[in-house]
């Protein structure tokens, strides 16, 4: 064969290949593309489903925080005036007034009050962002560490609770690109709910075989991504429904607590100061009593509730909370999602039912 058709028959073989080549890569490229803007939709549907979930988990919390600390400022008024009654008649009387009440639990309730308004001025009044959803989370965990630990409540829903309150907003609000209140390490502690990576960032290789492996590892993240944000969202589903069970049962014992007994205790504290100690008649010495009684009775019950910790509190050998650079320490799962306490709630939640059914419904 002459050597110009060789020639030629080489350049042809070559050029076939050269254009086999260019096809495959252009192959590459369209998958690698496709599957780069495949992966970045699933994920940013995925995200946006996820933060509504977040949003609705953060304004149910703020809701419940901002009826705790109600409650707990309340309380403080309620025992204020009880305690200014009580030594009135007690002067009168000659002789010390005891209320038919367990003192640790009148210790319960004014350690709430106590924390609910140090809180309120330590926290919410330093104006930190979601501080109401921090006291839903944090005012169970700080009773039970004030209790187990011997640290003064005050200490502890001072500076101690606003440190835990700005790590549970350490991811951020939703509006600045975080994952706000609820998807934060308060209620995820320490999971990654999804690698924060741009998808879209993904930069293509001008090789077309490295621009396929980047758009598969996109695709691999993107999935890992959509797996965390499907078990954290499950997770805020089910610490929404006892969110809304708390609220719930607080609100309705809220409602008469208020009514038959802290606004007819002011209207009696004014009467009553308003005329010298030894006016005090004997029937106004049994309706006063009785009211505080009862008024602390009601007060005690919801305060088993607010004092039972949302999230289990990691506990020392000697079953004593665990305060790290003054935050709370609480129980993680296999994939660092904060675990509820759901027994603990459970048994608050119908043994205040029964008591508040038995003795004010």
């Amino acid at each position: 064969m002459p050597i110009p058709l060789i020639i030629l028959g080489g350049a042809a073989i070559v050029t076939a290949l050269g254009g086999k080549k260019a096809y495959d890569g252009y192959q590459k490229k369209s998958e690698a593309e496709d599957l780069h803007n495949r992966a970045e939709i699933r994920y940013k549907e995925r995200k946006a489903l996820f933060d509504k979930a977040n949003e609705v988990s953060s304004v149910k919390l703020d809701k419940l925080g901002k009826k705790e600390l109600q409650i707990g400022s309340e309380f403080k008024e309620f025992h204020t005036l009880a305690k200014e009654l009580l030594q009135a008649i007690s002067s009168v009387n000659h002789q010390e007034i005891e209320l038919k009440i367990p003192v640790h639990k009148l210790n319960s309730i004014e350690r709430l009050a106590i924390s609910a308004t140090e809180y309120l001025s330590t926290v919410v009044g330093a104006g930190a962002s979601g501080a109401a959803a921090g006291f839903a989370v944090y005012s169970g965990v700080m009773a039970f560490a004030a209790a187990s630990t011997g640290t003064p409540i005050a200490a502890l829903s001072g500076a101690a609770a606003y440190n835990a309150t700005m790590a549970a907003i350490g991811g951020g609000s939703l509006a600045a690109g975080g994952w706000g209140m609820a998807g934060g390490a308060m209620i995820l502690g320490g999971a990654v709910v999804a690698p924060l990576i741009l998808i879209a960032g993904w930069a293509y290789d001008s090789h077309a075989t490295k621009a396929l492996e980047n758009a598969k590892e996109a695709a691999r993240q993107s999935n890992d991504a959509i797996d965390k944000m499907d078990q954290a969202e499950a997770h805020l589903n089910r610490v929404n429904k006892y969110v809304d069970s708390i609220y719930q049962s607080l609100e309705r014992m809220h409602g008469t607590f208020t009514t038959s007994y802290l606004v007819p205790l002011k209207a009696m504290h004014t009467r009553i100061m308003a005329r010298h100690a030894g006016q005090i008649t004997e029937k106004e010495t049994d309706d006063c009593v009785a009211l505080i009684q009862n008024g602390y009775i009601l007060a005690a019950i919801m305060t088993s509730i607010v004092t039972t910790p949302l999230f289990e509190p990691v506990t020392d050998i000697k079953s004593k909370a665990v305060i790290k650079e003054g935050v709370i320490q609480l129980k993680t799962d296999e994939n660092g999602i904060n675990v509820l306490n759901s027994a603990a709630l459970d048994k608050a939640l119908s043994d205040a039912d029964a008591d508040f059914s038995g003795k004010f419904a």
